[in-house]
């Protein structure tokens, strides 16, 4: 791959840290003063599942291009967890930097030739700057802030700015910070050459570009389309979603006499969380329960009642390492047959997938207009990585002549104007039958049925009536296929039979492998799936294609496997491009595993 290390505006910061140590601050505090400059950048935290004392990573990398993927290049570690020194002192990149703590000797062995190691006594520094021993460790944290700003060329008064602001409500607390700041800045200048060979040049590339996660902006998005009921139960990493949609209500659901419009449950488990989100769709009120992979196999049981009985409900999964508790603080898009199929018997269930939080605030919006059009469960598939890391994205945008599509609800007006309403009766073809919300009048009243019912609503062991409401549940999947949101289609600059599908946070490393793999002759055109089920545009692309790649971040290749269950694609042209070790995926795993199939089908 191209060696991008001496470029302006083009590198990989890593920082090895102690959870709980406040370091969370400080590193927000870098990505977000690189972003004030008007570089691209991304932020993605690794963090152990436990509350406080295990090693922790933030990896920043700006890129001028906008290629803010995960990158496997290390160009700046700054090392200041003395458990994982060792380790850190490997992950750098040859003609790559190490900072560290050099308070105490460092062990001789710990040396690489082809690096160069940079030793600043943060400790030291602060030790005779700062009396109290918890505000040491904080203003360590701080001081290697300073440090890493003088050697990437990053301007101290955007930072001072953003301390300004972070601190508006305690200004008391922006002298401390600036002064550690600068005791590791100035240490630098007095000592070192700076700024290093890679560094911020100041841009205006951003526009209207904002920082933000995915779970507040799907938070975010479920006010937006209404959503009055929140239920769950706390999983990690979706309790950010709900966070978010509380700090939201309250900010837009409160009324001027304080009474809340708006309740948040937070229920028993997880079973009992999709039950009361269901309950509350079913009479009338627009509801969701967020969740990840673990939540979703205990709620199964009341997702197939409400395919079954069809109750709209939004289930928003941010999905995390499988399988049974897995890895909690790492990602993976490893549920998409355990959405797609949830529950016992037959079931099929609508899901879309959100490339970054941006799309996370409109699919919810979408996800519950398509669960009330198709009186369905539908999921929105986020992951780890959009849900809780720190992403670039557009500025969020809203429609204020949106309205909530409440699908085919009868009123008592149009009830009076109907000879007779049979809940499970398709009127109009297209599966999906009308419903009441609870109240209506007499002539709208039905019995909600999880067990085996006739298209009037009664009750039935007859196996006529049972298969025809079954069928035509599949001809609203049918209907579905014509509402869900449609792939985009990248076209590569020349034709090719070579094609790459991907998927959710996927996107925009798949985008740059493809782009470095362009400068090396190899055209791919690239389909980004964006909801299951598929619709003709998937047909298409595989019919035009002699082989298709399918990249996703499971180790089964899930999405290759529903292609070949919906499809009529020769699953002799897919292969896959996995990665699963629970990192988000990079461009460079990407690039050598295409590489790899391409070389595979030369040989065979």
């Amino acid at each position: 791959m191209p060696d991008t290390h001496s470029r302006a505006n083009d590198f990989v910061l890593k920082i090895a840290t102690v959870n709980g140590t406040g370091s969370a601050s400080a590193n927000g505090l870098l990505m977000k003063a690189i972003f004030r400059s008007g570089v691209p950048v991304s932020g993605k935290n690794l963090f152990p599942s436990n509350i406080q004392g295990m090693p922790t990573w933030y990896e920043i990398r700006a890129n001028g291009q906008g290629w803010c993927g995960r990158s496997e290049r290390v160009d700046l570690m700054v090392a200041m967890n003395a458990q994982t020194y060792q380790k850190d002192l490997a992950l750098v990149s040859p003609g790559g930097y190490l900072l560290y703590d050099s308070t105490w000797p460092r062990d001789k062995s710990m040396h690489r030739d082809d690096i160069t190691t940079v030793g600043i006594p943060f400790a030291q520094l602060v030790n005779e700057h700062f009396a109290n021993a918890r505000i040491r460790i904080l203003m360590k944290n701080i001081a290697y802030v300073g440090a890493v700003c003088a050697f990437l060329n990053i301007n101290l008064d955007i930072v001072k700015t953003l301390l300004e602001e972070i601190f508006a409500s305690k200004p008391k607390l922006v002298g401390g910070n600036l002064e550690a700041i600068n005791l590791g800045y100035n240490y630098v200048r007095e000592h070192f050459a700076y700024p290093l060979e890679f560094r911020i040049e100041a841009s205006e590339k951003l526009g209207n570009s904002i920082i933000v996660d995915g779970n507040t902006a799907a938070g975010l998005g479920c006010v937006y389309a209404g959503a009055t009921v929140g239920a769950w139960y706390p999983i990690t990493p979706s309790t950010g979603v709900m966070d978010s949609f509380k700090t939201f209500c309250q900010q837009f659901r409160t009324s001027e006499d304080g009474k809340n419009r708006y309740i948040i449950i937070q229920a028993e488990d997880e079973l009992a969380a999709a039950g009361m989100a269901i309950s509350a769709n079913w009479a009338g009120a627009r509801a969701f329960t967020p969740t990840s992979g673990p939540g979703i196999s205990l709620m199964s049981e009341f997702i197939g009642l409400a395919y079954y009985a069809e109750i709209p409900c939004v289930f928003i999964n941010v999905q995390r390492t499988g399988p049974s508790t897995g890895m909690p603080t790492r990602t993976q898009q490893c549920d998409l047959m355990l959405c797609a199929f949830a529950s016992h018997g037959d079931t099929r269930h609508p899901f879309l997938l959100p490339k970054d939080p941006n799309e996370c605030f409109h699919m919810a919006i979408q996800s519950f207009d398509l669960s009330e059009r198709l009186q369905t469960p539908v999921f929105m598939l986020s992951d780890l990585d959009i849900g809780m890391n720190d992403w670039m994205v557009d500025e969020i945008s809203f429609d204020d002549n949106y309205i909530p599509d409440r699908g085919k609800v009868l009123s008592d007006e149009d009830l009076e104007k109907v000879e007779s309403f049979y809940r499970f009766d398709d009127v109009d073809g297209d599966g999906i039958p009308y419903r009441t919300y609870p109240g209506s009048s007499k002539k709208g009243v039905y019995f909600v049925r999880g067990s085996g019912h006739n298209r009037f609503g009664g009750y039935t062991e007859d196996s006529d009536e049972y298969q025809e409401v079954v069928d035509r549940l599949l001809v609203k999947w049918d209907t579905a296929k014509t509402l869900m949101p449609a792939p985009e289609l990248q076209k590569a600059n020349k034709n090719t039979r070579i094609g790459i599908i991907a998927y959710g946070s996927t996107d925009l490393s798949a985008r740059e492998a493809i782009a470095l793999l362009a400068e090396e002759g190899i055209a791919i055109d690239y389909l980004r799936l964006r909801a299951f089920p598929f619709n003709q545009d998937l047909t298409e692309f595989l019919d035009n294609h002699d082989s298709v790649m399918v990249v996703e971040q499971n180790r089964d290749g899930q999405m290759r496997s529903l292609i070949e269950l919906e499809t009529s694609v020769n699953p002799g042209k897919l292969s896959s491009v996995l990665y699963y070790a629970g990192m988000p995926i990079s461009a460079d795993s990407i690039y050598k595993g295409v590489l790899k199939q391409l070389n595979r089908e030369s040989l065979a």
